[in-house]
């Protein structure tokens, strides 16, 4: 097994991207922490993980909360030895016309995804340099970087403002053996089946320009990648942004 002896913390773990992540991390034989706002789904996944061989801790809170955060590394650490991955998966996602989208909306997206990564990476990166380094992953998305930026402006600007924090946190802590990176993953999620429901016609046209032909499944082609990503097999590699999309987003 790649991961075998790491601990692995996913934000956002109790369903989608996120959980197929967790279960990935957990085939490859890394212990995993989730956090999230539904104890009952995070429940759920770790019973999945443990049935795996694995073992879980999980910590129901609010990602925009700073003592949250503080609470599910503490628990980690203590009931797990450390943290030698985190991904940075949980998202409030600010969509719509400009027009239409509330200060509060936009400032929870910022809130909830490049702060709280901000303060996670904080948060674990003198715990991977105890154990002699680790891997961050800090989730984005092609919205950022769409032709047409129609009802994906705000969504898109709180996703692009992860991308410099990966590139300083691999610039600062590479010496540390910590490496960070951006995932843009096009994933079959709880948020995309909800927006297939409600977009049909959208989703159809943005389907035809998937190169593969598909949308990823959350543990197969997400999951495993970040598995691959976390591992040595993958150790010189940092500050990169891997678009997880079947060919789909330039990101040059």
């Amino acid at each position: 097994m790649k991961l075998e002896g790491k601990i692995a913390l996913v934000t956002g773990g109790g369903q989608g991207v996120g959980r197929g992540i967790a279960l990935a991390l957990a085939r490859e034989g890394a212990d995993i922490a989730l956090f999230g706002r539904t104890a009952d789904k995070l429940e759920a996944v770790a019973a999945e993980v443990q049935a795996l061989g694995r073992r879980t801790a999980t910590l129901a809170g609010d990602v925009c909360d700073a003592g949250s955060l503080e609470a599910v590394v503490a628990k980690t650490n203590e009931t797990l030895g450390g943290i030698d991955i985190l991904v940075n998966n949980a998202q409030i996602v600010p969509l719509g016309p400009l027009m239409n989208v509330s200060d509060e909306q936009f400032v929870a997206g910022f809130e909830s995804g490049p702060l709280a990564a901000f303060r996670l990476m904080k948060l674990v990166q003198p715990i991977m340099v105890q154990r002699g380094g680790g891997t961050i992953f800090n989730l984005i998305s092609s919205a950022g970087v769409r032709w047409d930026m129609s009802n994906y402006g705000t969504y898109g600007s709180v996703k692009q403002a992860m991308r410099p924090l990966t590139r300083a946190a691999a610039a600062e802590w590479g010496r540390d053996k910590i490496r960070v990176l951006n995932i843009a993953p096009h994933a079959m999620s709880t948020g995309m089946e909800k927006w297939i429901e409600h977009n049909p016609e959208e989703a159809e046209a943005f389907f035809r320009t998937i190169p593969l032909g598909r949308v990823g499944d959350c543990e197969r082609d997400i999951g495993r990648a970040v598995a691959m990503l976390a591992s040595d097999e993958a150790g010189y590699l940092t500050g990169a942004t891997i678009p997880l999309d079947g060919g789909q987003a330039n990101f040059d």
